[in-house]
């Protein structure tokens, strides 16, 4: 059996374990499987690893885009440059560090780009968000993250003001905020200044139209959520996983 899987806190609702387990029946792959590991800590997985030898490739979600670094032994330029990592490839002893964010969003992003979406607003600062500042970064879209704690380079949520929204027409979500089944939260952006120009981004795709891009949609804004990045970032890490 060659097996892979999926690590992160609560994964009950992942999208990786449905899409393998259903790519691999379409392929005629009955000797391969895709499993969730739900860690309460980081610190298990060494553990998982030695209690599942088999293993040849694991995505990684919320909370360890980033705890997991110190367990790679190898990394990719990518994750070397943003310090998250969200796909890894198994090959004996060596855990090698992939980012497959940063293609899936890249993908996703450059097909409903507009001329006027030149400056950025990133909600959230955790794993995600460094993938999302990467791909901006080499599309010469400058940004401003923003977060509940307002530090050094971060805005706070309040400091939203209408002109800063008349200048930073793309706003992208990394937060869980609106993820189901807290379907009622969303960033607490200052809505009403949002026009026809925007473009919200939200990498959520459960549910498939977020609170946060409702609010967007009801001002004619530009929506899209994450559902072409996580196929994008699946069939990535395939590539990866089998190169």
């Amino acid at each position: 059996m060659k097996r892979y899987g999926l690590i992160g806190r609560t994964l009950k609702h992942s999208f990786s374990k449905n899409y393998f387990t259903k790519k691999f029946e379409e392929d005629g792959l009955s000797d391969y499987s895709y499993e969730n590991f739900e860690l309460e800590a980081i610190k298990e997985f060494p553990l998982l690893l030695t209690r599942n030898p088999d293993i040849r490739g694991l995505n990684v979600t919320i909370p360890y885009k980033e705890e997991v670094l110190p367990f790679l032994t190898d990394k990719n330029e990518v994750v070397a440059k943003i310090g998250a990592c969200n796909c890894i490839k198994l090959e004996g002893e060596k855990l090698i560090g992939f980012n497959t964010d940063v293609v899936g969003f890249d993908k996703s992003l450059k097909q409903q780009l507009r001329p006027h979406h030149k400056k950025a607003l990133i909600l959230g600062t955790g794993g995600a968000s460094k993938a999302i500042a990467y791909v901006l970064q080499q599309a010469d879209i400058e940004f401003d993250f923003v977060s509940r704690k307002r530090a050094e380079n971060i805005l706070g949520y309040e400091n939203l003001s209408e002109e800063i929204l008349s200048s930073h027409h793309l706003i992208i979500n990394t937060t869980p905020l609106g993820m189901w089944p807290n379907v009622d939260a969303s960033p607490p952006v200052p809505y009403q200044f949002l026009t026809p120009n925007h473009f919200l981004f939200d990498i959520i795709y459960n549910p498939a139209k977020t609170q946060f891009l409702e609010e967007g949609e009801k001002r004619g804004a530009q929506i899209c959520n994450g559902y072409d990045m996580l196929i994008e970032q699946a069939e990535e890490s395939w590539r990866i996983w089998n190169s």
